[in-house]
């Protein structure tokens, strides 16, 4: 279910070109990195009531639920710029394990992409489909054993060590 409303992305870039705007290095009129807000009023040239490059129209689809589907993460682009998709299932998933509130989840999702150096805004709101967390999944034991050498090793732990400077 998840698509970014990126001005680089075809079906944007058509759009945003049909009501007078333009891509410039992957922004909207070179000013912003998403095609669809609900803010940013205050950006001359971006919004009509009649539409305009920047739009305020979700896109919507209706999909069937199952009982596998658990949650559904709703997010801006300050999430989705530090966070993959599956990255931030995992992470959803687990907090819910913990837990299973969904506020909560919302916002560790938040502190998580503000320690990532989120530098956009940030607000997510995760919807819960089920009342129980979701079940721990338990992977299947690799066959191949994975190891680090001990120059690997040296290099991992001054790599962490260049991080706490």
């Amino acid at each position: 279910m998840s698509r970014d409303h990126k001005p680089i992305c075809s079906k944007e870039r058509r759009r945003i070109e049909a009501s007078g705007g333009y891509v410039y290095d992957g922004y909207l009129n070179g000013q912003l990195n998403v095609a669809r807000a609900l803010g940013d009023w205050h950006m001359e040239g971006m919004k009509a009531r009649d539409g305009g490059p920047l739009s305020a129209e979700p896109e919507l689809m209706t999909v069937e639920l199952t009982v596998e589907d658990e949650f559904l993460i709703i997010g801006c682009d300050g999430l989705w710029d530090v966070f993959r998709s599956q990255n931030a299932v995992d992470f959803a998933r687990r907090r819910l394990q913990e837990h299973n509130d969904p506020v909560t989840c919302s916002k560790d999702l938040v502190d998580e992409a503000l320690k990532r150096k989120s530098g956009d805004n940030l607000a997510v709101v995760v919807v819960c489909f089920q009342s129980e967390p979701p079940p721990i999944l338990v992977a299947p034991r690799s066959r191949v054993q994975r190891s680090f050498s001990a120059e690997g090793l040296r290099e991992l732990q001054s790599f962490l060590d260049s991080l706490a400077d």
